[in-house]
This record gives structure tokens, C-alpha cells and sequence, in this order.
């Protein structure tokens, strides 16, 4: 089961990403607003609203991702002083 479930992360790596980012966000949000009285249709959209906003932060720092699997290279200074 765990193989399974580490197999399907490492095919899916944003999607886990996700995943675990909205569960984690999510349960943060609950425990924060357990005691403000909101009503249970907003609490839902606060819910959505959450793992939406998860998303967008997978999909924000996968940009960083796409530099590298293009195959770009950052140039590296290699520069030495000569003093004389």
C-alpha cells in the first residue's frame, strides 16, 4: 500500500504536492476559524477557496521546475582575481 501510494507521488509529484499542501492548509484553516461562528456554506467555500489557493502555490513553485527540465543551464562565474 505505502509502495503504491510513494509510486503514484513519484509520477505525480505536483498532484502530490497538491495534495498534501491542501490537507495541511486546510486543517490549519479549520483549527483558526473553529471558534469565529462561521456559517457552514461559507466554511465550505473558505474550504475550496483553500485547496484552490494550494494549487495555485504547487503551480507557482513548479515554475522553477520548468527551468531545469528544459535543459537550461545557469551560467556559473568562475572568475579569479589576479592581483599584481
Amino acid at each position: 500500500m505505502v509502495a503504491k501510494i510513494r509510486d503514484w507521488a513519484s509520477a505525480h509529484p505536483r498532484l502530490a504536492g497538491w495534495l498534501a499542501l491542501s490537507v495541511g492548509m486546510v486543517i490549519v484553516m479549520l483549527f483558526a476559524s473553529s471558534g469565529a461562528g462561521i456559517a457552514p456554506g461559507n466554511l465550505v467555500f473558505l474550504v475550496l477557496a483553500t485547496i484552490a489557493t494550494a494549487g495555485l502555490c504547487v503551480w507557482i513553485i513548479s515554475w522553477e521546475d520548468g527551468d531545469e527540465s528544459e535543459g537550461k543551464e545557469t551560467p556559473t562565474a568562475t572568475t579569479k582575481s589576479t592581483k599584481g
